[in-house]
Order: structure tokens, then sequence, then C-alpha cells
């Protein structure tokens, strides 16, 4: 299976022609968080409607810069990972969106024990599982893909306890937009795409044998 995944949108499609054949080609797409610009659903509705244009395997979650509206519209479609978890073949794709506090008081934030309980509740409908896909919108903490840009880790204690614990194949991370790399935790390959504007996107490819997962550039 072929996965393709990106996120932090905040509705600029641009990038999308260019992703057009790269989108085609994927079994499925995660759009990771941060749809809109701190709105709603007549925002959220564009983007992911250009998405499924491309292809119609589609799963997302709302981020820390998009309404409880995106949460909601994204229930009502059948795609939300926020809180929830979807078994495809061997893999097994959960979530928590919104975001950790920060000092900007944007439109979505929960606690860690929010991030934690969700984490718990998606995991639980896939762990049986071979390969464990986790999408958490806040990056896990003190990581190459939580280090905003004076060099202080501001990641999610909880998404971190949580892969320590339970240990997925591959954490799918967003949120801060200056961190795009990868890194491990254990033997958990954690990544984070950056903005979608800047070209960049994750690949993750799996088969009966192996799981790998990598940070890509359009270019």
């Amino acid at each position: 299976m072929k996965i393709i995944s990106f996120g932090d949108i905040h509705e600029d499609i641009s990038r999308l022609s260019q992703m057009k054949q790269i989108i085609e080609s994927a079994d499925l797409v995660i759009i990771s968080g941060d749809i809109t610009n701190c709105h709603g659903k007549k925002h959220a509705e564009p983007v992911l409607s250009a998405v499924k244009k491309l292809n119609n395997q589609v799963y997302a979650q709302y981020g820390n810069m998009d309404t409880q509206e995106v949460n909601s519209y994204l229930t009502d479609t059948g795609v939300n990972l926020h809180g929830k978890g979807y078994l495809i073949e061997n893999v097994g794709i959960f979530g928590c969106g919104a975001s950790s506090p920060t000092p900007f008081n944007t439109p979505s934030e929960i606690t860690e024990d929010e991030i934690a309980a969700n984490l718990l509740k998606g995991f639980n409908m896939i762990k049986d599982a071979q390969w464990k896909i986790m999408v958490c919108h806040t990056p896990p903490k003190d990581t190459a893909i939580d280090r905003i840009s004076n060099g202080m880790h501001v990641g999610s204690t909880a998404a971190r306890n949580f892969i320590e614990q339970h240990k997925p194949h591959v954490c799918i991370s967003g949120h801060i937009h200056e961190a795009k790399g990868k890194d491990k935790i254990g033997d958990t390959v954690v990544l984070n795409a950056g903005m979608f504007r800047d070209g960049w996107y994750i690949e993750i490819d799996c088969n009966e044998k192996t799981c790998s997962a990598n940070v890509r550039s359009i270019a």
C-alpha cells in the first residue's frame, strides 16, 4: 500500500497541480491537519474536494487552525481521523487532530489528556493491524520535528508517551512548519512535511514484509 500524506495546507492548494501524479498514484491520501486559516466548513470543503478530484481515498483531521466546524464536517463526510481508527488491508491508521495548547489562542487547542485519550480511542480500533500509522497533528515532544526556530521543543508529551508505550510503526505530524524532517522514537519513525505550499510531502510504502516512510520534495 502506498500512502501520501501532507498537511498545514492553510487553504493554499496551489501545489496540487504539481502533486497531481503523486496523489493519483497513491492507494490512500492522509491530510494531517490545518486545512484552513481559522475557518470552518466553507473554507475546508473546497480543499478536500480538490484533493478528492485527484484521489477519492482520503482521510483527514482538523488542526489547531481549523474550527470545530471543520471537525464536524470531516465526521459528516466519513473521513475524520480524530479519535478514530481505520483498518485498510493490513494497515491501521488512527489519529488526533487539533493541537496541544499554544501561546496564540488558536481555534482548536486541547489538553494533553485529551490528546492521549483520542489517540488511545483510535488505536483500540486498529490494534490488531500488522502496520500501525499514527497521525497526530501535534508532533511528539523532544524530536527533530517539534523544534521551533529558536530551538525550543514545543511538541506534545502525550504524543511522545503514547509512542513509547504503544510503539506504532509510523507517526505523521505537522503543526511546526519550520520543523519538517524525520526522526525516530525507539523503532517508530516520526515525520513532519512542513507547510504544503513549500512542496514537501510524506510517502509511506507498506507490504507484507516492510513499512517504510520518508519525507520527500516535489522538486
